[in-house]
């Protein structure tokens, strides 16, 4: 892995990142993150189904929400929703996780 793509691990979990050299920033697979803190079995779903809320509350999280080319389980480059991470507290806060459980 290179610093323009790499794979953190969060509990044991995988979650997709890559570098922008342009932007300076770090952008993480919104899918991953979701599977990490729902733990369900379909990350994309549940992200589709948020997403579609948040864009009826008028949230600029969805909106602003950008594709990169990520590579997936079966080895090939697929477009996938990322979130820089300031995008990722914001989705994190409109997650319920038990994870993410402060008190």
């Amino acid at each position: 892995m290179t610093k323009e793509t790499a794979i953190k691990l969060f509990e044991q979990k995988q979650i997709r990142s890559v570098w922008n050299e342009e932007d300076e920033k770090w952008y993480f697979s919104i899918v991953d993150v979701i599977e990490v803190l729902t733990e369900t079995a379909n990350a994309r779903k549940y992200w589709s189904v948020l997403k579609l809320r948040l864009k009826k509350e008028g949230s600029e999280l969805a909106t602003n929400c950008s594709q990169l080319k990520m590579v997936s389980a079966d080895g090939k480059f697929y477009k996938t929703d990322v979130a820089d991470t300031e995008q990722l507290f914001r989705l994190i806060q409109s997650v319920p996780s038990k994870k993410m459980n402060l008190s």
